[in-house]
């Protein structure tokens, strides 16, 4: 898990975290989720990272790469 944050990890108390605006924005599939994978640490931006859960970060991570292929390609002219 190299790529979650060591604050994070230790972290699952849902009074200090809140739900991923990203995430509820761009993901139609946001109120079926466990509420820990919709969660995020309050005091980090809503990134992958910030998820309190593996599963969030996936998710999230998955949201984003999709957003990202799914633009129209730069063309050079």
């Amino acid at each position: 898990m190299e790529h979650r944050d060591p604050a994070v990890v230790s972290r699952f108390d849902t009074r200090s975290s809140r739900p991923c605006e990203f995430c509820r924005e761009f993901d139609p599939q946001f109120p079926e989720r466990r509420p820990l994978d919709q969660m995020v640490a309050t005091t980090r931006k809503a990134i992958a990272s910030a998820h309190l859960t593996e599963d969030g970060y996936v998710r999230h991570r998955m949201l984003e790469l999709r957003r990202i292929t799914s633009r129209a390609p730069l063309t050079a002219a």
